[in-house]
């Protein structure tokens, strides 16, 4: 199964490395292009439409390699509809309430097709059976991954990466947890997440737009629930969100802040990681190195922790136990660090502030002109309370 599931990412990746060229040149054609923006780090307007790409090699490895029945034909058809609903966003730019009923439409058909949580087991403790409130959870959990990748699409290849680094993860785990098929269903994900890759890497030459973005949230949901929510097994619940733990810190920094200034969650910003490492003149490459770095921190040690021994019938437990909180304090520490230095951008703050306070309208970009006109310059501005 592991050889199978090693063919299926290969195909997947072949078939969305041969398709994006074409994904972008039909792009081009229907007028589906990313045009610069003050929030977006782009240089040169970029065709939309990668996503479609994604999802072709899913699909062909999909039918070439996941078993025939409901479950699998779920997962495909809510593939199609949510890589369609975003791909109607890329050309046409769909209300909020438009792409937000497409999300649920497209968990919808994956959780009616079997792909639900029935029960989920806390660890250490015991299991929880949830009964009729499993399928709606699984839609909520299912919607709120899509976005959590949709926000976290903000720079060449980072979504991309991040998401085909966390699949390899995911597909080690449910192998491990004898998931074959959501361990193929995850490889096949990489192997087309990577397979853009090869176009989306910065400079890119595509951009995977909301249906991309959206397809990959919805697959990866597909995996976690079929792939450790679904057994007994303590990395259960731990393993997806040590996994995801960057998207999820990500989307969660954005998400308050929005809040804070009373702005609508759905309206992006430059608040981004990715934005914060630009505004500290880190490249695009640079900054999604790091990025990749810390995910595959986090996935490798959710992988790490599956394979601990929880018996003593070897007399390792303790030294293992060790390990393992060496690596969790490592991740926490990394994660901290990188936080604090993405966050604590004095001047950039206080002359937010300031511009804010004087004309409430100024945009992300303004002050990002002003900021950089004050360092290259040396000549700062009063600064007033």
């Amino acid at each position: 199964m592991v050889t199978k599931a090693v063919l299926a990412a290969l195909v997947a990746f072949a078939v969305a490395a041969i398709l994006t060229p074409l994904a972008a040149r039909f792009a081009r054609r229907i007028g589906a292009i990313d045009a610069q923006k003050d929030i977006g780090l782009a240089k040169d307007a970029t065709p939309l439409l990668g996503g479609l790409a994604i999802f072709g090699g899913a699909l062909v490895a999909g039918l070439l390699f996941l078993p025939d029945n409901d479950r699998t034909e779920g997962i495909l058809a809510a593939a199609a509809l949510i890589t369609i609903v975003g791909a109607l966003d890329d050309r046409f730019d769909l209300p909020p309430v438009v792409k937000f009923a497409g999300q649920i439409a497209a968990a919808v058909v994956l959780v009616a097709s079997g792909v639900v949580v029935d029960a989920f087991t806390f660890p250490f403790l015991h299991r929880v059976e949830l009964g009729d409130f499993g399928g709606p959870l699984s839609v909520f959990a299912l919607v709120l991954l899509m976005n959590i990748v949709n926000f976290s699409d903000g720079a060449d290849g980072l979504a991309a990466g991040v998401c085909a680094i966390a699949a390899l993860a995911f597909a080690v785990i449910a192998f491990d947890l004898e998931r074959r098929t959501a361990g193929t269903l995850a490889a096949i994900t990489a192997g087309a997440a990577l397979g853009f890759l090869l176009w989306n890497f910065p400079p890119a030459k595509i951009f995977m737009g909301d249906c991309g973005s959206n397809l990959l949230g919805l697959l990866l949901g597909a995996v976690i629930i079929e792939g450790t929510l679904k057994t007994n097994a303590l990395i259960a619940l731990v393993g997806p969100l040590v996994v995801l733990a960057v998207p999820l810190l990500d989307t969660g920094f954005v998400v308050l802040k929005r809040l804070k200034y009373r702005r609508p969650i759905y309206r992006g910003d430059s608040n981004h990681f990715h934005h914060r490492f630009y505004r500290m003149k880190w490249s695009t490459r640079r900054s999604i190195l790091w990025l990749y770095a810390w995910t595959s921190l986090m996935a490798g040690t959710a992988v790490a922790l599956r394979f601990i021994p929880y018996s003593e019938r070897d007399g390792t437990l303790t030294g293992w136990a060790l390990l393992m909180a060496a690596l969790l304090l490592l991740c926490v520490a990394v994660s901290l660090y990188l936080i604090w230095v993405l966050e604590i951008i004095k001047l950039r703050r206080l002359r937010e502030w300031q511009l804010r306070r004087s004309d409430p309208d100024t945009s992300e970009h303004d002050i990002d002109e002003a900021v950089d006109h004050e360092l290259e310059t040396g000549e700062f501005g009063q600064v007033r309370t």
